[in-house]
This record gives C-alpha cells, structure tokens and sequence, in this order.
C-alpha cells in the first residue's frame, strides 16, 4: 500500500560557491530544514563548472535554487562577491529555475564549529565543510520565507500563536490507496543508506500508546513523482527507528528518545 504526498513540495537547494569547492545542500520534502549533500570540486572550466552546477539541480528536481553570497562582515562587497555574482548570472543562463540569493556570512565559521562539535579531524575538514555551509545559507532561506510568509498571511501575531501557526504547518493529511485520509505529524526527515525516510507521529493519537507511536515511510521519487512507501522490511524498519533514535538523541532529549515506539 502507498500514500501518494500531494502535500509534498518542490525542494529548495543551496549552493555555496567557492573558488575551489562547492557546496551542496537540499531541503526535506516538506521545506522545514536544510541536509548536506555533495561537495562539487571545481574544474579550472568556468562553462563546465556551471553546467555542472545546473545540473545537479535539475537530477534533484528541485523547484527553486538559492546561492549564497559571501559579503564582507561589514557588508560591502568582496572580490569573492563579485565571482559568485558573475557564477550565478550564468547559472541563470543554465536553467530556468528561480535562483535566489541569500547572505552567507559567517556560514563558513558555523560549518567549522559543526564540525569540531562533531569530532571530524582537521584532514577531513575539507570534505565537508562547504556542504555544511551550504545548509545553513538553505536553512537562513527557508527560515526568513517562511517568516515572511507568516508576517503577510497574519500582520499581528503573538508568540503563542506563531507557534501554533508551526504546529499546524507540519501537520500533513496522507491519504491511502483505499481512499482513507489520516492526519500525521511530521517529525523528521533522515537519511540511512543513501535513502530517505519521513517519520511522522499521529496528529490525533487514540490512546497513549499511541502518543509515543513513530510511523515511517520511505520516500521515494522527487518533486510531482515523490511517493511516501511503508516500510513492509522490518529489519529495515528496526534500522532506520534506530538511527531515527539516534539522531533525536543527539539533537532533541534523550529521555524522551527512550520513550518512543515504532509502529510495526
């Protein structure tokens, strides 16, 4: 049986543009948060560096593209603002999605601090870095939209309802082969194994039981064609709740992480 996710978006990707390295990141399916992805190794070809580029968006189907640019820390312009600037121009030559820009400063030094809070040793810093920094110019994008689009949708609001405008945005509406629709709230989306996996809990649980219920689907396809799958491998399934459990660990409440349950 599969849930066809008419709610699923278009992803956003994020290209941080350097001389030598450039990186990448994606949204999840349903634009909440930013995931690194690839880091692309420039050629000393500026054509093919851009096609390149192009077309890594376009393998992702993605329907929007943010670039970030690397101002000063006062604001001017650098030598490095105006190649990225030349990059994009001809990017937008490349493909005809929408490319936005967004500041990047301090992108670099919040990817460094990522990766020594993590333990990556400083030979395998390079790696990495560029792809990090490009998830946090996607996630300052999807963040200041996403409060742009609250302050015209509501012009005066107070805390407490902005966040229950957030909990009603994650809340999505899947509906069965059968025809039957439930409401699942959206907790995550993680990779295991160069897959993705969404993982939802009930919106409206029945019993307690169901509170710490965790429902995951693999997501298949990208963009109009993403489908959500159950999972009927339960050995996966027991995998994939266990890096689920490990990365809420990591960044939510442990004790909380114990508590939870996979729907089998």
């Amino acid at each position: 049986m599969c849930y066809n996710k008419r709610m699923i978006e278009k992803r956003v990707i994020a290209f941080d543009i350097g001389s030598k390295r450039i990186g990448v990141a994606i949204s999840d399916p349903f634009n909440e948060y930013a995931m690194p992805c690839e880091t692309y190794v420039r050629t000393r070809n500026f054509t093919v560096d851009v096609e390149a580029i192009a077309k890594i968006a376009k393998d992702r189907g993605v329907g929007e593209i943010v670039c970030g640019m690397p101002f000063n820390v006062d604001g001017t312009e650098s030598i490095q603002t105006v190649k990225t600037r030349e990059f994009v121009e001809a990017l937008r030559e490349k493909t005809e999605l929408p490319i936005a820009l967004e500041d990047e400063r301090f992108t670099t030094m919040q990817a460094r601090e990522t990766q020594i809070m993590g333990g990556i040793k400083l030979g395998e810093r390079k790696k990495t870095i560029d792809s990090i920094a490009a998830s946090y110019i996607l996630e300052s994008y999807l963040t200041r939209k996403k409060q742009e689009n609250k302050k015209a949708e509501e012009p005066i609001m107070n805390k407490e309802q902005e966040n229950e405008v957030y909990e009603e945005d994650r809340i999505f509406e899947l509906e069965a082969d059968d025809g039957s629709i439930e409401k699942l709230y959206h907790i995550a989306t993680i990779e295991y194994r160069s897959e993705m996996y969404c993982c939802f809990q009930k919106a409206e649980p029945e019993s307690e039981e169901e509170e710490d219920e965790v429902i995951i689907f693999a997501l298949k396809g990208e963009g109009d064609d993403a489908m959500l799958e159950p999972l009927e491998d339960e050995q996966l399934l027991d995998e994939v709740f266990a890096e689920f459990c490990h990365q809420y660990e990591e960044y939510e409440n442990s004790d909380e992480a114990m508590e939870l349950e996979i729907e089998q």
